[in-house]
């Protein structure tokens, strides 16, 4: 009788130590997996056995396989008759998850929310299930752009961690509804409910790698919160103490006690994704800021960092960090003059947005305000306007409006002739009343675009006002790029009129300021600047010198112009319409001018 009994569990785990032999082999001989699997149904085990193999299978299926459907069936197997039975929560939620992953995958979402809602309202004596599902429903409203819903479960989430003593597990979901607040910009919300994480982390005693995880999260909701601000220089503490933070988490080892609560066993992110994390957040500051160079040099480094994760990994996330990433070192490029290599890093991104269509639906705003900056440099005007024009209506962003907006208003001031056009935009952005958003940055830029329009229509004095706003909010915020266009477009005006001293007094720090950054066209302006004001003072050396520099510029900006001209990707500037192009025909040479940049 004894070996009746045991005679099951015998084959069993013999068939279940081959499933996994070949699952495990390298590579995995997955056909042999499933055959093993499948063989467990033909000693009609018991229910119990019978729900984990559907499980077993319906995950091979659903992780190794394109056969979506076979993985369903087996997997609503599973959730159909683990629910009849008791004590058997493991598999019950497992297959409710992984159905619901599958089901999203399928763009069946409204299969998956009710499913989920339905494991979360049986999972609530069982900490950990619930508290992975409540974030699992609370991603699956976010994809759908339902902020609203999803901070509600995360609300949810937290009171429950919190009734059942998990204080660490309440941080993490109150830290992401701060995310998702961040992102709704409800800041009248987001302030107390940081402030409240700020005490529950640094009051919380555990596991020293999900403390300092806690914390990463707690300042990068900071950091970023400061940056979408434009508050450059009010960031510059919570950076630091980023990266000190990440600097202890590299140091600690993950320590393989497992906690005593289980809804505790959940990390945020793992290590290495938030190594690359805070790189990005520094590289997005050096841009903001106008250290170029200090943005190149995070880039390299996160960017060498996500190849290697790449490797081995294939989770989204790491292709978001490095579309962003690259979205920022293109910015970086176009400042310093190297527009070949910022059009092959946009086809780069056009390429990373092909393999993803979420990615390209979250980025192809990004995308397109990209190209229109390339158009910009490359002085085709036409075509900025249909990029900017794209961006603007797959946007609902406010910064990102906001910043596209800006950026078209240049182009119309630089055309001369869409006066119509302009003034509409420029109600739209009126830094002196109703600005459509609260960044600082955005809004300096905002005076810096109404003093270029004035300098162009030859008002001189409101163009001053304009500009002295502009210098007076950068400075407050070391803005370093708007303190050197607005030096140099105040240089330019002292020039006009005249007064040659205090236009020197406006040039030279703009030059300074921009060989530190470096900003090629500023550079380019003021050494333009430069020849004329010392030809007028007659100091003939020191005229000679900026002359020199000024063709120095001037011959690498047009060797730069004509490379990137003649690349096939510069083909990009007239798509604007659907997906990025798959392959980007090559043309027979640059079609384009070198107009005299500002």
């Amino acid at each position: 009788m004894a070996s009746n009994v045991e005679a099951p569990e015998r084959w069993y785990l013999a068939l279940l130590g081959f499933a996994e032999h070949f699952r495990t082999s390298s590579p995995p001989k997955i056909r042999l997996c499933v055959h093993c699997l499948q063989a467990v149904f033909q000693f009609k085990p018991p229910q119990r056995i019978e729900a984990r193999t559907h499980l077993q299978l319906g995950s091979v299926l659903y992780h190794h396989t394109k056969n979506s459907e076979l993985a369903r069936s087996h997997l609503e197997k599973a959730w159909f008759i683990s629910q009849q039975l008791p004590q058997f929560e493991d598999v019950k939620f497992e297959a409710a998850s992984i159905l619901s992953e599958l089901f999203c995958q399928q763009n069946l979402v409204d299969s998956a929310k009710p499913l989920l809602r339905k494991a979360i309202q049986i999972s609530q004596q069982t900490p950990y299930w619930h508290c992975r599902l409540l974030f699992q429903l609370a991603q699956l409203h976010t994809l759908e752009k339902d902020l609203v819903s999803a901070c509600d479960l995360l609300g949810v989430g937290a009171e429950y961690a919190r009734v059942v003593g998990s204080e660490y597990t309440r941080a993490l979901f109150l830290l992401s509804k701060g995310m998702l607040l961040l992102m709704e910009r409800k800041l009248a919300e987001v302030h107390p409910l940081l402030t409240l994480c700020g005490n529950i982390v640094e009051n919380w005693q555990g596991n020293p790698i999900q403390k300092e995880s806690l914390r990463v999260f707690f300042l990068v909701l900071q950091v970023t919160h400061y940056l979408d601000a434009g508050q450059v220089k009010s960031v510059k503490p919570c950076l630091k103490q980023l990266q000190q933070c990440i600097q202890t988490i590299s140091t600690l080892h993950d320590d393989e006690i497992l906690p005593s609560n289980p809804a505790d066993l959940f990390h945020w992110l793992p290590k290495e994704h938030m190594c690359v994390l805070v790189y990005l957040v520094t590289v997005m500051h050096s841009m903001q800021a106008g250290y170029l160079e200090k943005a190149q040099k995070y880039t390299d480094k996160a960017l060498m960092q996500l190849e290697k994760l790449k490797m081995l990994d294939c989770s989204p996330i790491l292709s978001t960090f490095q579309v962003i990433l690259l979205e920022h070192i293109i910015m970086c490029r176009l400042v310093t003059g190297h527009k070949a290599t910022a059009l092959q890093e946009i086809s780069q991104v056009c390429q990373l947005c092909q393999q993803s269509p979420r990615l390209f639906t979250n980025h192809a705003a990004q995308l397109h305000t990209l190209l229109g900056l390339y158009c910009i440099s490359v002085n085709c005007m036409d075509n900025a306007e249909a990029q900017f024009t794209t961006a603007l209506r797959l946007t609902t962003h406010q910064e990102l409006w906001t910043y596209i907006v800006t950026n078209l208003a240049s182009v119309y001031i630089r055309e001369g002739n869409r006066h119509q056009e302009l003034y509409s935009l420029l109600e739209r952005i009126n830094p002196d009343h109703n600005f459509p958003v609260s960044s600082h940055c955005l809004r300096a830029a905002a005076f810096y675009i109404r003093g270029l329009l004035s300098f162009f229509q030859g008002r001189y004095n409101e163009a001053k006002r304009f500009l002295r706003e502009t210098l007076k909010m950068s400075n407050a915020e070391d803005l370093n790029r708007l303190t050197a266009c607005s030096l140099v477009l105040l240089g330019h005006i002292f020039y006009v009129l005249g007064n040659h001293r205090e236009s020197n007094n406006m040039v030279v720090p703009a030059m300074q300021l921009a060989s530190k950054i470096p900003d090629m066209s500023v550079q380019l302006w003021s050494s333009a600047l430069l020849k004329d004001l010392n030809k007028a003072l007659g100091n003939t050396m020191d005229a000679h010198e900026a002359a020199q520099m000024h063709q120095n510029f001037s011959q690498q900006l047009l060797q730069d112009h004509i490379a990137a001209c003649s690349l096939p990707e510069h083909n990009l500037i007239s798509w604007t319409d659907g997906p990025p192009p798959v392959q980007i025909q090559a043309q027979n040479g640059p079609n384009t001018s070198l107009a005299s940049l500002l």
